[in-house]
């Protein structure tokens, strides 16, 4: 194994940083210069992954925000819908069992209801999205 020059550099630490390098290099943990350079390759890694780290804060604090955004809009939405039904079923009588041509009529807007939902998300259009009046639709 190829080891990479070395380069000389005279550093000036603080007195207890020196002797606490002393003490280190006089046990097991080798000489000065090693000791030193691994420090150093250990603080320059971290501070790189710490970088890295910070960065996926951000964007995972920007997703979870977004994700909140959508989960309330979804709850409204859900809300809306269950208020709305509730409402229909309440005011809307039920159709005779022999009013053949209402339900027929129901069964052909339930059709056009459907097919314009099918329509409206193959295309990415919202009816409640600005620019999209009253009556449009079904």
């Amino acid at each position: 194994m190829k080891r990479a020059p070395k380069i000389r550099q005279n550093l000036y630490i603080d007195r207890e940083i020196g002797d606490a390098l002393e003490a280190l290099a006089k046990g097991r943990a080798g000489n000065k210069s090693r000791l030193v350079n691994d420090a150093l390759r250990s603080w320059i890694h971290h501070r790189g992954v710490s970088e890295i780290d910070a960065a996926f804060r951000m964007r995972l604090d920007g997703l979870s925000g977004e994700l909140a955004g959508a989960r309330r809009d979804i709850d409204i939405l859900l809300e809306s819908l269950a208020l709305f039904i509730r409402y229909q079923l309440m005011v809307t009588p039920p159709l005779a069992d022999s009013d053949a041509a209402g339900r027929a009529q129901g069964r052909e807007r339930f059709e056009a209801f459907i097919t314009q939902v099918g329509r409206q998300i193959a295309t990415g259009k919202r009816s409640i999205a600005a620019g999209h009046a009253e009556g449009e639709g079904v």
